[in-house]
């Protein structure tokens, strides 16, 4: 067993990036292996950054709720959609995360000098880190959390959007949250609206895109916020915060080229390619790898690395499905008829939109989504399946 380390210039575990990825596995250890000295590394001045990660409960694995409730912020029993000539409640409860109760969660889990916040790492590797201003910490092992805008090796398209927390001059009428609401005019492939409704007058809206291009045009998004709102009746008073993301939708790629481009340290979060191919959620993969990391015996950076590689690598093995789907969203369908696939998905039954989600989907779930009248046209799709598809985009590609 490995024990914590009394020299304030070294850990047991340092974790490159204080985001969603890092900040759980660092809530995990502290809660799992209080015996260890985990440390945190991030280059901006607050954990977590300025983010809303929201979940189904469906998508946790049994004994995960403990460690995702301090950063939980809202909780809804159920939530809604909205298509062309569908409307549908269901009933799983839904959960948003925030990147401010993350960074409020690692701080009072870990000791202050354990978090090393504004501070950029320049060099690491299986021994420790080097920061920017010289110092040095030594480490058993280092595991890369920080994220990656673009996934080198890999193709599809992107999910993009624009997501403001408005605060109302009277009551928006929500009780729950509409995660798609895709009666919107469909612009720049398939477009949605996601509102969760925080209070009776604060309303998260967040107008997203299943995009070919990772370009975000902000004034227009903006506006679009406004006029959904508008037509929506909502008084805005103000703007209270805004987020933007653009996040890669995995369609395929050389899995093996992508972990050697990614250099030798062990990774986690995006950076291992450790998210739903199609939906981009993160945050189910993000748990059970951090919950898997407390209950491994040899944490040493060797093996650090052969568990990341292996895990990531099963991950890629066993969301093939949805890369599929990812394929055939982006090389069959004409960006104005992609919600059509959304429609078909949401026709299904609720426990097999809850396996979808959770990236758990049985081989009868999958015939489901595949059966029935096409969303897309199966030539189209054929050729999307075979290569010989519209081109997807290269996710490395990314300035």
């Amino acid at each position: 067993m490995q024990q914590k380390s009394a020299d304030p210039a070294s850990c047991d575990l340092a974790i490159l990036g204080g985001g969603l990825a890092g900040g759980l596995i660092a809530l995990a250890f502290a809660a799992r292996r209080p015996d260890l000295k985990v440390m945190i590394f991030e280059g901006a001045e607050r954990l977590g950054g300025h983010h809303v990660w929201s979940f189904f409960a469906s998508d946790l694995p049994e004994g995960a709720e403990a460690l995702v409730a301090p950063i939980v912020a809202a909780r809804w029993d159920g939530y809604e959609v909205r298509f062309p000539g569908l409307s549908r409640t269901l009933s799983t409860r839904y959960c948003s995360a925030n990147g401010m109760l993350l960074d409020r969660a690692v701080r009072a889990a870990l000791p202050a000098q354990c978090i090393v916040t504004g501070a950029e790492v320049v060099q690491a590797d299986a021994s420790g880190l080097t920061l920017a201003d010289g110092r040095r910490c030594s480490a058993g092992a280092v595991i890369d959390a920080r994220g990656s805008r673009g996934l080198p090796h890999m193709q599809g398209g992107w999910q993009k959007f624009v997501g403001q927390r408005l605060r109302l001059a009277a009551p928006h009428g929500l009780d729950r949250p509409i995660v798609m609401d895709a009666t919107v005019v469909q612009i720049d492939g398939y477009r949605f609206v996601y509102c969760l409704p925080f209070s009776p007058t604060e309303i998260f809206v967040e107008d997203t895109y299943y995009s070919d291009t990772p370009d975000l045009d902000l004034p227009a998004l903006r506006q679009r916020i406004a006029d959904y709102a508008q037509g929506a009746g909502w008084a805005v008073r103000s703007v209270e915060y805004e987020e933007t993301g653009v996040l890669p939708v995995i369609a395929g790629g050389d899995f093996d080229a992508f972990w050697r481009d990614g250099g030798d340290l062990p990774r986690a979060g995006t950076r291992a390619a450790l998210v739903h191919p199609l939906t981009s959620y993160s945050i189910p993969d993000a748990v059970r790898f951090a919950l898997y990391l407390t209950g491994l015996d040899n944490l040493s950076g060797s093996a650090l690395s052969r568990t990341s590689h292996d895990r990531a690598a099963q991950h890629w093995r066993e969301t093939r499905f949805y890369r599929m789907l990812s394929r055939m969203l982006f090389g069959a369908a004409d960006g104005p008829e992609r919600w059509r696939m959304l429609a078909h998905f949401y026709t299904l039954p609720e426990r097999a939109i809850e396996r979808f989600y959770a990236g758990q989907s049985t081989p009868l779930d999958m015939a489901r989504v595949l059966a029935g009248k096409p969303p897309v046209p199966v030539g189209a799709a054929l050729a999307s399946l075979t290569g010989r598809g519209r081109p997807l985009a290269d996710l490395g590609a990314v300035s």
